[in-house]
């Protein structure tokens, strides 16, 4: 986002002098408008809130019987809800500042307030920080808001006083992180996903004599082809300790029975790190949905800061020009020219993507980026 320029008193001053120089009588043309304000990008707005939750459960530290509350509930739990424990026993004021922070989050991220509930979680930074923590010493708060490549970071203290810290060597005092529950998010972002896509026309329902021909073939073949993963893994991004487990989806796309364009989006709540396998056989493509046997993939993770109803946007603005020339169409670069310049800087990123899978694919492909590799497999899903 590029923020807007400040006024600029000594050009009104100007203004204000040419005025009283005309001759009278003579009209003047009006000075132009003021830029209007710039809408604040989804990344900056949750930047901003759980900046802004982080300090305030930092000083509310200050208070001792909510400072040992909070950390007996962050030595027992890997992940608390932090805004749902300061209603129960948090200080006065606490609930108020965590609760907007957590609609403003929503709203960057295009999700119903009322019905995602509060996203906002509170995490030891470092298992390493677990033997300081409970010896009684007094943690800093630090917002997950670090990009990928930084090397610092900033943790406030029961004053509200910033400090700087090591983003890429863990600290030895311990350190409360104040997150977003991605995985809770994305669940919901992909139900907005997929109702705005429909809206949209991108997950194409076949015409009413197709889909019967499809239900008949279906019941002459007792199920469908699918392909599955049998084993994935991601190259390491070396994320600061900052950054929690991964929240990764994939957009598969291809044309649907109908000839139009459709997009599906996968989760893959699983994929948490970089460097390991994972062999989760899900199936990633249903291919009674698409009228080739080909299809692409592009794979993201989500960081945090995704409006599901502007990637929609994005996503159908530039699919919904290509039509089907009775030949398949490769998808993958026409979603990401569709991307936000913004969106390439940490949410969400885009992690890999492959061309032209085939319904006969049996075996390790590699992404066009290098990033990522997946094993998969033609699978048929029997019908009872």
């Amino acid at each position: 986002m590029r923020p807007s320029q400040p006024l600029r008193l000594c050009a009104v001053g100007a203004t204000a002098a040419s005025l009283l120089a005309l001759p009278a009588g003579q009209a003047s043309a009006a000075p132009p408008a003021a830029p209007a304000p710039s809408t604040p990008s989804p990344a900056s707005a949750v930047t901003t809130a759980q900046d802004q939750a982080a300090r305030a459960v930092a000083r509310s530290l200050a208070d001792g019987t909510w400072r040992a509350r909070l950390r007996h509930a962050a030595l027992a739990s890997e992940e608390v809800a932090v805004t749902a424990l300061a209603r129960h026993d948090g200080p006065s004021g606490l609930t108020n500042t965590l609760t907007a922070a957590d609609h403003r989050i929503a709203a960057a991220k295009g999700l119903d307030a009322a019905g995602v509930g509060s996203l906002l979680r509170l995490r030891l930074g470092d298992k390493s920080m677990r033997r300081a923590l409970n010896a009684g010493t007094a943690p800093w708060v630090v917002p997950a808001t670090a990009a990928d490549d930084a090397t610092t970071a900033v943790a406030y203290d029961s004053r509200g006083t910033a400090h700087t810290v090591d983003a890429r060597r863990t600290p030895s005092r311990p350190v409360y992180v104040i997150d977003i529950d991605s995985s809770k998010a994305l669940t919901a972002g992909l139900g907005v996903l997929n109702t705005e896509l429909h809206r949209y026309g991108l997950a194409s329902a076949a015409p009413a004599a197709e889909r019967a021909a499809g239900a008949r073939a279906l019941s002459a073949t007792g199920g469908f082809w699918t392909t599955r993963i049998s084993a994935v893994e991601l190259a390491d991004d070396e994320e600061p300790w900052i950054k929690g487990d991964a929240e990764i989806y994939t957009l598969v796309t291809g044309f649907g029975q109908d000839g139009k364009v459709r997009v599906d989006p996968v989760d893959m709540p699983y994929l948490d790190n970089d460097g390991t396998v994972y062999r989760p056989n899900q199936i990633l493509v249903n291919w009674s949905s698409y009228k080739y046997n080909l299809a692409d993939a592009v794979m993201m993770e989500d960081d945090g800061s995704t409006n599901y109803r502007d990637l929609a946007k994005a996503i159908a603005t530039a699919l919904l020009t290509i039509t089907d020339q009775g030949t398949y169409i490769p998808l993958v670069n026409a979603i990401l020219d569709a991307m936000p310049d913004d969106w390439w800087t940490d949410d969400p990123d885009y992690v890999d993507s492959w061309y032209t899978l085939a319904q006969s694919d049996n075996g390790t492909r590699y992404g066009a980026r290098g990033n990522g590799w997946m094993t998969v497999e033609p699978y048929f899903v029997q019908q009872f």
